[in-house]
């Protein structure tokens, strides 16, 4: 099946390069969409150290609800190779988990996605669930305790 063209990579091959899929952030915002985006700078990979790269950066955009991969977006070295891998999350309707949770190969210039992944994961709003699940056990026990007091 042909992806919707969304989901087309553009890439400008300048010095630097650039290249980006999705959604920016003008597009998330214009609808309305809940989200966070996280950010890598290539100089933070072990590869980019090795290659000495002091320029580049990734930006992820990621659906807060949902956790969905909304947009990439590469400036620097090699940004038309490494945007395909974002293309691929994307068009499988992968979330910010697929990032997080699987190993890239290092020391490459690809480690920045989970970089930027992680980056998102820190800024995203925990949920309250540990907070819930101990006012209801709590309200479990008082009303044990009422019931074991009347019996």
């Amino acid at each position: 099946a042909q992806a919707p063209p969304e989901f087309f990579p553009y890439g400008i091959y300048s010095v630097p390069e650039m290249s980006t899929i999705g959604m920016t952030e003008e597009q998330v915002r214009e609808k309305n969409i809940p989200y966070e985006c996280g950010v890598a700078r290539f100089r933070e990979t072990a590869r980019g150290q090795i290659m000495g790269l002091n320029a580049g950066f990734m930006k992820m955009i990621f659906s807060i609800e949902t956790r969905r991969l909304l947009g990439v977006h590469i400036v620097g070295e090699g940004a038309t190779e490494l945007i395909h891998i974002g293309q691929a999350v994307l068009n499988l309707g992968g979330t910010l988990d697929y990032f997080v949770e699987n190993t890239f190969n290092y020391p490459t210039l690809a480690e920045a996605y989970k970089i930027a992944a992680l980056d998102a994961w820190n800024r995203m709003p925990r949920k309250q669930a540990s907070v819930t699940a101990h006012e209801d056990a709590m309200a479990a026990l008082e009303r044990f305790a009422k019931a074991a007091r009347l019996g």
